[in-house]
């Protein structure tokens, strides 16, 4: 049937409906090709005239009538002696010139690079691009050879190798910190591009487009960067230690009947009533600290704190994480004598820039004079 079929085909053409395929060889019966046959070659094809193993002659689209006086090559090839009556014994293939769009690339083991900002680290990257033969001849004579259907996955493999091998080099190159490198994906994958077209020249394939699609670090670097993306969001650490006080606190009024949000409810209650006195009072600054503190040790009859002295500092002490206070130095001096104040207790007064020692303060000296000696050893 091959046979007889190929005695009445004169029409030579390729209708491709795989969307993968770069290369077909046109199927006739011993490769016989009928004198004055017709070869229709569309828009992105290009069609490879092969006898006996060599290329004859290369025709661009339109169509095309196979005869000895078209092909002047063929004609040499051939000689006189048969009168050029017989069918020709050669093979058409065609080649499919279009842009292949639907290649994808990644990188399987991560390329190190050494960052100006993190030091070295490991990347990874995927995405995709275009491909298209830009040489028949040398496709056909590098790559396809007899087969007869040269599929994108028969080279999607080596041009991924490819790319890889070139990645690294060309992250390196650009000198874009690992933070900047979206911002410069696409002029990246534009150097790639015309560096594989380079590269691919001698095989006669082309990148016409490179899309770098993701550039990622190790799961550990990330939740760094996320920290400190954080760190940077937080912005002032007094408000947003107060916003988180007020968060609880509307918390614990949700869940009246929890002896515990009671609990909490009372200390931050106590707490931001206390930094809203401080606003109208006009004090400039706030201690570090946003614990409840506890009560103080002497209160007025009738349960009301009496005010503080004029001219005296307010002193507030840090025992077991929490703020107690404020006590003067009259207070302080009666802590020391029973033993609860000594040389090691971090304290605070409006105008430090943070907890301090008590030893390391000049003006808590007279204080510390009346702490008692440790007893000697039994």
């Amino acid at each position: 049937m091959d046979r007889l079929r190929g005695e009445f085909v004169d029409i030579i053409e390729w209708l491709d409906d795989s969307r993968d395929t770069i290369v077909w060889r046109f199927p006739r019966f011993q490769n016989e090709i009928k004198m004055g046959a017709k070869l229709v070659v569309r828009e992105s094809q290009t069609a490879v005239f092969v006898n006996e193993g060599q290329v004859a002659d290369v025709y661009l689209p339109g169509t095309h009538t196979l005869e000895t006086r078209n092909m002047p090559i063929l004609s040499t090839l051939k000689g006189w002696k048969y009168g050029f009556n017989s069918p020709f014994k050669a093979e058409v293939y065609f080649v499919n010139t279009r842009q292949f769009t639907e290649m994808k690339w990644g990188t399987q083991n991560p390329v190190i690079l050494r960052d100006p900002e993190f030091g070295v680290v490991r990347v990874r990257a995927f995405g995709a691009y275009a491909a298209r033969v830009v040489d028949a001849q040398r496709l056909l004579k590098e790559l396809v050879g007899t087969d007869p259907q040269f599929r994108t996955e028969e080279v999607q493999e080596y041009l991924r190798q490819l790319i890889v091998g070139r990645l690294g080099g060309a992250l390196a190159r650009a000198g874009v910190p690992l933070l900047d490198l979206a911002a410069h994906q696409d002029a990246i994958g534009r150097q790639l591009a015309g560096a594989l077209t380079e590269e691919l020249a001698e095989v006669g394939i082309a990148i016409p487009k490179f899309v770098i699609e993701n550039v990622s670090v190790p799961p550990e670097v990330e939740r760094a960067l996320d920290k400190r993306t954080e760190m940077g969001a937080v912005g002032d650490l007094d408000r947003f230690t107060r916003y988180q006080a007020a968060t609880a606190l509307e918390a614990a009024a949700n869940n009246p009947g929890g002896e515990a949000g009671a609990g909490v409810g009372m200390g931050m209650g106590m707490a931001l009533g206390q930094q809203m006195a401080r606003a109208m009072s006009g004090e400039s600054s706030a201690p570090p600290a946003a614990a409840p503190y506890a009560a103080p040790t002497a209160a007025a009859p009738g349960g009301a704190e009496p005010p503080p002295l004029p001219g005296q500092a307010q002193w507030f002490v840090g025992v077991g994480g929490e703020r107690q206070g404020p006590f003067d130095i009259g207070a302080l001096a009666a802590r020391a004598g029973a033993g609860g104040f000594g040389p090691d207790t971090l304290v605070w007064r409006a105008g430090m820039a943070q907890w301090q020692p008590a030893g390391q303060v000049p003006e808590l000296a007279s204080v510390l004079a009346s702490v008692p000696p440790p007893l000697p050893p039994l």
